[in-house]
């Protein structure tokens, strides 16, 4: 799936590569987190080192990789990715994550997953939205990294509420039992992809049914990491 016209999504200019998406100017411009945890992905004082808050409670996965917090103008494309049907920037949003993952591998050694899994939809928010966006980003990463990835991996087995319009309290209640696992994991290094993550509830849940399941590692991709 390539991108319209061959132009920046951002500002516009003609690309040497129409499937890039977005032009090296403006993926500089895109703020990168450079001082967070290595685990939540939250701010603090040494990338390197679990934070404080890690240290006292930490995450079910063992690392969350962001490109960037809630900010534009990634902000901005994320919206119109998600709530404006335009899925054809799947591959672009996609391409941050890889940049992101490569970037973090040459610094920290990070293993190449064996899979990748996407967050589900309940049917029906898949079927008013048209597409799930964290299996848009999954489709083309999986071809990049040479990994496997079927959309069906982790299912949604009953509806649940918003997660945005629930106070951080109540979201892991909300997802409690959400979810069934469909593949087996024994020692496999697992990534779960996903556009936005702000408590972590959501992927937190996939990550411990992962872990239940014997995944060696789990790690967590998102384009933005905020609270």
């Amino acid at each position: 799936m390539l991108t319209v016209c061959g132009l920046c999504w951002l500002c516009r200019m003609p690309l040497a590569l129409p499937s890039w998406g977005l032009c090296s100017r403006c993926v500089n411009a895109i703020s990168h987190q450079t001082n967070m945890c290595p685990q939540c992905g939250l701010p603090a004082q040494d990338p390197h080192l679990p934070c404080g808050r890690c240290l006292q409670k930490a995450p079910p996965w063992q690392r969350l990789l962001a490109v960037s917090d809630y900010v534009a103008p990634l902000s901005s494309l994320i919206h119109r990715f998600k709530f404006s049907g335009k899925a054809e920037l799947a591959p672009a949003l996609a391409r941050l994550l890889l940049l992101e993952f490569i970037h973090a591998r040459q610094l920290f050694g990070l293993p190449r997953p064996d899979r990748i899994v996407s967050v589900p939809l309940w049917q029906k928010r898949h079927w008013r939205r048209g597409f799930n966006q964290s299996d848009l980003l999954c489709r083309p990463l999986a071809h990049w990294l040479g990994c496997r990835y079927e959309m069906d991996a982790v299912t949604r087995i009953r509806a649940t509420a918003t997660q945005h319009h629930l106070p951080a309290r109540l979201r892991r209640r909300n997802l409690k039992n959400a979810f069934r696992l469909e593949f087996p994991v024994c020692g496999l290094h697992i990534v779960i992809v996903d556009d936005v993550v702000t408590t972590g509830s959501t992927v937190a849940e996939i990550s411990r049914l992962l872990l239940r399941g014997g995944a060696a590692t789990v790690h967590v991709w998102c384009l933005c990491r905020t609270l």
